[in-house]
């Protein structure tokens, strides 16, 4: 396969695309890689989801669905961070440079302002005196939040940022199925995004049982935003991505003012606490690790989200390939970079397709 020129390789044909995990393309090389029949099994071994049927014993034990402590990978693809990844976010800011970009920002600045006042959120400076005052007096005056405030807080913005993956995966389903043509991979990133916060809804789920009037409200403002979001994404996809860009920048910096927090001693319920049993499991958190450690990886996630959601808002929605269809980049980009421009997934997509042919060179040499 000779390399693409930047301008063409996000418009490669979506035929000539791959699923994200299937690794299938066009070219007759690659699809080496795919298993011919169905009593075969994958040469690649167990995928990135956990074991294919194939790759299980003729007489798999049944899974009791009741347990609440499954363990394994009975989720779709997410990462799994190293202590150095987890500790290397940085907050970031995409500037508004069109029309578009600005109304998203300003829908997303009057979403936080009403979303603060309705979890009672408070983030003021503390006083020049702060050392002098106790925890008890800095909470009183507005000055910090406590264990419950904060989750309160947190549990309304995950029951809320679920949304946005399944709708716009929703969408470009039903589109694909309209056109009778392939999605050049969103569906499954957006899948990914949307099971990834809803994880986080179950992890802190795991530490209070919402009363019956913050449920109410869960689905007063799911329904609103739900609708919303359709309606917007109908009109303009690229909008509602990057919309969910910057939602996620103030995901990642609601998180990072918890984890400094937490570190400060503001929260002391929350700075020896173990880290929840479906946490451990789904980040492959050691035995010994502690809430904070959970909260480490949920603001990696929200950086993940925030990177991959600027970089689709750049691409060209109806005919651009999601270049993170099959790779996607590292931590370490993910975490200090706001995002790809349109040349930039260009690049990447190129050096995915690279990549993947080294990897069939070695199968067929195998």
């Amino acid at each position: 396969m000779k390399a693409l020129p930047a301008h063409s390789a996000l418009l490669r044909p979506c035929l000539a695309s791959t699923s994200k995990r299937t690794l299938m393309t066009s070219s007759a090389r690659l699809n080496q890689l795919v298993a011919k029949t169905t009593n075969q099994k994958s040469q690649l071994g167990p995928g990135t989801e956990g074991p294919h049927i194939k790759d299980l014993p003729p007489k798999a034990p049944v899974v009791d669905v009741s347990d609440r402590n499954i363990r394994g990978d009975w989720v779709l693809f997410h990462p799994v961070y190293t202590q150095e990844e987890l500790r290397s976010v940085e907050v970031l800011h995409r500037e508004a440079r069109t029309l578009s970009d600005k109304i998203a920002y300003n829908f997303v600045r009057l979403l936080r302002w009403g979303f603060d006042i309705a979890s009672g959120y408070k983030h003021k400076p503390l006083p020049p005196n702060a050392k002098e005052l106790t925890l008890d007096d800095l909470r009183r005056d507005g000055y910090l939040m406590d264990e419950s405030q904060w989750l309160k807080r947190i549990l309304f913005l995950e029951s809320i940022a679920a949304v946005p993956g399944m709708v716009a995966a929703a969408l470009r389903h039903l589109r694909s199925l309209r056109l009778m043509r392939r999605d050049c991979g969103w569906i499954h990133t957006l899948l990914e995004e949307a099971e990834n916060e809803r994880m986080h809804l179950m992890t802190f789920m795991s530490l209070k049982n919402p009363s019956p009037v913050f449920r109410a409200m869960v689905i007063a403002a799911q329904g609103v935003f739900y609708n919303a979001f359709f309606l917007c994404y109908l009109i303009s996809p690229s909008t509602c991505h990057r919309f969910v860009g910057h939602l996620e920048e103030e995901a990642v910096i609601t998180y990072t003012r918890c984890i400094e927090e937490i570190e400060a001693g503001h929260l002391p319920i929350w700075s020896n606490l173990p880290a929840p049993e479906i946490a451990k499991d789904y980040w492959r958190l050691g035995p010994d690790a502690k809430f904070l450690d959970v909260v480490y990886a949920v603001r990696s996630d929200e950086s993940n989200h925030r990177f991959v959601n600027h970089s689709l808002a750049s691409l060209n929605w109806k005919s651009d390939v999601n270049p993170f269809a099959l790779r996607e980049p590292s931590m370490a980009t993910k975490a200090t970079v706001v995002g790809f421009e349109r040349e930039d997934s260009a690049k990447f997509i190129q050096e995915t397709h690279h990549a993947l042919e080294e990897a069939s060179r070695k199968v067929s040499d195998s």
